[in-house]
């Protein structure tokens, strides 16, 4: 979009940045992150158009929580947006009365309306004025068009939430189904289970922390969500299937959050759990030494479903231990993993301004040639080749 005339800035606190902050970015403004009183004051400018606040902790407490920041965005005439998306609907709103002029939840959630939907609260001229710029007006918004569908399943939503839903009684359900998880693990040597309560306002759900002997059942809790996921039927648990946590878990542990669920899920889960923990898979232990130096720089061509790159690695080697950086076509990210015989493991991360870049490298290793499939995260995969780089004096040809 073209801005010209217009504020194209958009302050954020630093703990606000996340991989959402395209919503914002994709009108045209420009991010300016902040993480301190002293450069919030110094943001503010003729071109603030807004500043976006994260609702969790951070907002609720510290240097820049909302009401520091509403004291000071007020007086200069600039609006305060909290996302809010993953919190309950609380009447009266807390962010409202804190000092925001508009608030955004998401449809799904804690609502479990329509996921493609959702609510702004706030400053009625503000709200009218997201209106108009929305569909099914032809505006910037069009493409983000809302269906009358989800528009009659989001008042659906809210009406339920407000006076239909028994909170207390759905919090007391959803432990009573962690609490049958837990006592199907609990059977299994070694495994325990730990049902802990919501605190704040966020992704209010009890959770159920479960926990193995790793000496016992030789899994991490990667794994376990990794065969959660593959399995039948498929059970979405931490970040399988998406982009979280990274680098993958290596503890012997898993959390499980309810909240998204339907009566009789529970049972699948603890019948599917039980029989990873009490009948994990055998895993061979990769202890091969390193069967070549892999220490240099590299050129890497990735190749995806549509499209490819040149990346490098710069690698350094001690023992089967890898260490280095991947420069990649948006920025450069450290990068670690290790060479057992001719097998590779590579990955690198980029979780700065609001980006979630994970790269998963496996390949195996051939003389000055390595190859294999990275994964991506909730992006997929795609297939790498990379060759090391020669190295020649001025104005001598490269080999290698």
């Amino acid at each position: 979009p073209d801005l010209t005339g217009l504020k194209d800035e958009v302050i954020m606190p630093r703990y606000s940045r996340t991989a959402y902050d395209h919503a914002v970015k994709a009108v045209g403004v420009r991010v300016v992150e902040v993480d301190s009183q002293q450069e919030l004051e110094a943001a503010f400018g003729p071109r603030t158009a807004m500043v976006m606040v994260l609702a969790g902790r951070g907002s609720q407490e510290g240097p820049l929580s909302l009401p520091v920041i509403a004291s000071l965005a007020a007086p200069r005439g600039v609006p305060v947006l909290v996302d809010a998306a993953a919190d309950e609907l609380v009447v009266p709103n807390p962010y409202l009365a804190g000092g925001a002029d508009l608030v955004a939840y998401s449809g799904g959630k804690c609502l479990r309306g329509p996921q493609c939907a959702g609510l702004l609260l706030g400053r009625r001229d503000l709200v009218q004025a997201a209106w108009i710029n929305s569909a099914p007006h032809h505006g910037f918004g069009r493409g983000f068009k809302v269906g009358r569908e989800e528009i009659m399943g989001m008042l659906a939503a809210v009406e339920a939430w407000r006076h239909t839903r028994n909170h207390a009684e759905e919090q007391r359900t959803w432990t009573s189904w962690l609490e049958h998880i837990a006592a199907r693990l609990t059977t299994v040597r070694g495994v325990s289970a730990d049902v802990l309560q919501p605190q704040g306002l966020s992704n209010r759900t009890p959770s159920l922390r479960v926990q193995w002997d790793p000496a016992i059942i030789a899994l991490t809790g990667d794994e376990v969500e990794t065969l959660l996921w593959d399995g039948e039927p498929r059970i979405a648990v931490g970040g399988a299937g998406s982009f979280l946590p990274f680098p993958p878990s290596t503890e012997p542990s898993i959390r499980i959050v309810p909240y998204q669920l339907e009566a009789g899920e529970e049972r699948v889960i603890a019948e599917r759990l039980h029989a990873v923990l009490a009948n994990p898979p055998r895993k061979t232990a990769r202890t091969h030494p390193a069967a070549s130096d892999v220490s240099g720089q590299w050129d890497v061509d990735v190749t995806f479903v549509s499209g490819s790159a040149k990346h490098t690695f710069a690698l350094e080697q001690k023992s089967s231990s890898l260490v280095g950086t991947h420069y990649a076509s948006f920025a450069a990210r450290d990068l670690g993993g290790t060479l057992h015989g001719r097998d590779l493991l590579l990955r690198s991360s980029y979780t700065q301004q609001g980006v979630r870049l994970n790269y998963t490298f496996t390949g195996v290793v051939s003389g000055n040639t390595m190859q294999g499939t990275v994964l991506l995260g909730e992006y997929g995969t795609a297939q790498w080749r990379a060759a090391r780089r020669g190295y020649a004096p001025p104005g001598a040809p490269r080999t290698g």
